[in-house]
């Protein structure tokens, strides 16, 4: 065999693939899907959208490991604050990040996710894209 396919095959064994970063979103606001979706794909992020509760447990169930997942709490069949309370009881799931990011701007609302295990809480009305976007990056760049 060729010394430089030797080496090379020898340089391949020892380069890891990049891994690849994405994140969850559990919303169901159409609209809002799309607009995360686009910002996120423009920042080369790759993107899953759940629609309700239900939905995300069945994906995360199915072996689904996101990077961060952003959650929402009005959600239809099953609310954030029960799939927030599933994630951090599940060994496989619990040290995934999760943001809030909600309509519900009451401290009582925030103090229970923040309780509950999430990083953060963000009120949609008080956050630009740009900026949930920074924070998204802020995340995927700790986790593994």
């Amino acid at each position: 065999m060729d010394r430089e396919i030797i080496i090379a095959r020898i340089m391949t064994k020892n380069v890891k693939a990049p891994e690849i970063k994405e994140v969850f979103v559990v919303e169901d606001d159409a609209a809002i899907d799309k607009a995360y979706a686009a910002k996120f794909a423009h920042e080369n992020i790759k993107v899953k959208i759940a629609e309700d509760g239900e939905e995300a447990m069945e994906i995360l169930n199915k072996g689904y490991l996101p990077s961060l997942i952003l959650l929402d709490l009005m959600l239809p069949k099953k609310s954030g604050f029960e799939v927030l309370e599933e994630i951090k009881k599940d060994p496989r799931l619990k040290n995934i990040p999760v943001l809030i990011l909600t309509n519900l701007a009451q401290e009582v609302d925030a103090s229970r996710g923040l309780t509950l295990g999430a990083q953060e809480y963000l009120v949609k009305a008080d956050i630009k894209i740009e900026d949930l976007v920074k924070k998204v990056k802020k995340y995927l760049s700790k986790t593994k």
